[in-house]
């Protein structure tokens, strides 16, 4: 069983930037496809990005040429670039797999507040 835990979140005005990470536990991480995650309050989840085992990746619209997903799979990492962060990016922010294919289960997420 693959744990995450994801990290990087905090408070951040408008405009700035931060960089969330997913550590996950075990190799195997290296063998799926994996994508990030966001809740905001009293919406549902919602997929934010994807990257492949290969490193392709793929964006929702509200988040494209913002965001950049990568992956590190020699550390077990995945990273989540975040540039000129609006309010509406305000959300718990997970990792998983890519969920159409499977799930390692939710982590605690981590906080991500856009506000001045």
């Amino acid at each position: 069983q693959v744990q995450l835990v994801e990290s990087g979140g905090g408070l951040v005005q408008p405009g700035g930037s931060l960089r969330l990470s997913c550590a996950a536990s075990g190799s195997i991480f290296r063998r799926y496809n994996m994508g990030w995650y966001r809740q905001a309050p009293g919406k549902q989840r919602e997929l934010v990005a994807t990257v492949t085992v290969s490193g392709i990746t793929n964006y929702a619209d509200s988040v494209k040429d913002r965001f950049t997903i990568s992956r590190d799979n020699a550390k077990n990492t995945m990273y989540l670039q975040m540039h000129s962060l609006k309010p509406e990016d305000t959300a718990v922010y997970y990792c998983n797999r890519e969920l159409r294919y499977g799930s390692f289960g939710w982590g605690q997420g981590t906080q991500v507040t856009v506000s001045s």
